[in-house]
C-alpha cells in the first residue's frame, strides 16, 4: 500500500489509498467470480484492471 500511496506523475496525478477491509481476509471463489478483473499480459497475477460492472 505504501507504493501506491506515494505514486505521483509529471502531470500532477496524486493517488490516495486506504485499507477498508480486514487484512488477511480471503475472498471465496463465489465472491471472486463477481469481480470484473482483466489480467495484464505482463504478469497478470500481479497486474490487472478491475472494471466496473
Amino acid at each position: 500500500m505504501h507504493l501506491i500511496a506515494s505514486t505521483t506523475t509529471a502531470k500532477g496525478l496524486k493517488v490516495n489509498c486506504r485499507l477498508d477491509h480486514a487484512t488477511g481476509r480471503k475472498i471465496t471463489e463465489e465472491e471472486m467470480t463477481t469481480i470484473n478483473i482483466e489480467p495484464s499480459r505482463f504478469h497478470g497475477e500481479w497486474n490487472y484492471v478491475i472494471h466496473p460492472h
